[in-house]
């Protein structure tokens, strides 16, 4: 071979990696998924210490311990022939968010055809590696319109981009797979809704959420001593949830409570760091500003600041409902 000759060939080969290297690029942002994605989401559920559901008995157990949410039908979300309606929390949130998008794009609901599946009721075409019996998986409906189709098949592979979630386009039978990773995910709807808070604009920049009063008791016990707050985990609670209600974040909770995963059970108290209190915006005259965060309600607040719903009510003139971004004037003690 002449000297010429090899150069050639190594340039030749040169071409050809970097042709590889941008084919395998492209297909990380395609609908067909690969045996690695497949393997990666498998991975990510163990590192979460999810739980791998073999039968419907076992799934009873889990869902009693409040480590799943169960997934409705309802203003925004279709549930259509799914046996087990539950998922991980990060994954109901992502459901939560996403329907509420496409019913605005498309003017219809998304539509839901799977959820949790054990071990023992997975098909027949199911990997071995797959993230189902753990509830971190969804399965949707490929929607019939061009336009809802075109609008979902961009908003996941963005998000797949972001990587905090996996879709693969099965044609056996027909549907979008998507697996959410847990942690990514949670960290992304965090730094959203911190940015949110941040905005004076909130109200009129993002879609409202009603929130309802709970009757339940508060699970929390504020120390105003210690700048700390103690929380005890109640039923449909996540890491992600209590971080996104306190202002701290997904990794200072699990440091902060010397936790390996992002699994907690209902009951369990966690200690909240000094910087939860970052919902109350400002403080003048022991009169306290408020912005409503998500999973807020009239009671919760009126506990963390130690007054009364009623109170709540009568001073900003609200009643049983409130919105995500809206303001309470609150004074401490005052019941």
């Amino acid at each position: 071979m002449t000297e010429g000759t090899g150069l050639k060939n190594q340039i030749l080969i040169s071409v050809f990696a970097v042709l590889l290297l941008t084919a395998n690029q492209a297909q990380a942002q395609t609908l067909k998924g690969s045996r690695t994605s497949v393997r990666t989401q498998y991975e990510l559920a163990q590192s979460y210490g999810f739980s791998f559901i073999n039968t419907a008995k076992e799934l009873t157990q889990i869902v009693e311990s409040g480590e799943l949410h169960k997934v409705s039908s309802g203003r925004y979300l279709e549930l259509h022939s799914v046996s087990f309606p539950y998922a991980v929390a990060e994954t109901s949130l992502f459901l939560e968010r996403l329907s509420q998008q496409y019913v605005a794009a498309c003017g219809e609901k998304l539509t839901v055809t799977s959820l949790l599946r054990p071990v023992n009721r997975q098909p027949v075409n199911a990997v071995a590696l797959s993230v189902h019996p753990t509830g971190m998986a969804v399965d949707l409906r490929i929607p019939q319109k061009s336009k809802c189709r075109s609008w979902l098949e961009e908003t996941l592979l963005a998000l797949e981009k972001e990587r905090v979630l996996d879709v693969t386009r099965e044609r056996f039978p027909p549907h979008y797979h998507v697996a959410v990773y847990a942690e990514p995910y949670a960290a992304r709807v965090a730094a959203l809704e911190a940015k949110a808070r941040q905005s004076t604009t909130l109200a009129q920049t993002q879609p409202t959420e009603e929130i309802a009063v709970s009757s339940s008791p508060a699970s929390s016990q504020a120390s105003h001593q210690t700048g700390q707050q103690n929380y005890i985990a109640r039923k449909g609670d996540s890491l992600w949830k209590i971080a996104a209600n306190t202002g701290v974040s997904v990794a200072e909770l699990r440091a902060a409570n010397n936790l390996q995963s992002n699994r907690i059970v209902v009951g369990q108290t966690l200690l909240i760091p000094d910087a939860a209190n970052g919902s109350a915006l400002q403080s003048d005259n022991n009169i306290i500003t408020h912005r409503v965060n998500r999973g807020d309600t009239l009671w919760t607040i009126a506990n963390q600041y130690g007054t009364s719903v009623k109170k709540l009510q009568q001073v900003n003139n609200t009643g049983k409902f409130l919105k995500v971004g809206q303001l309470l004037t609150i004074y401490p003690g005052a019941g």
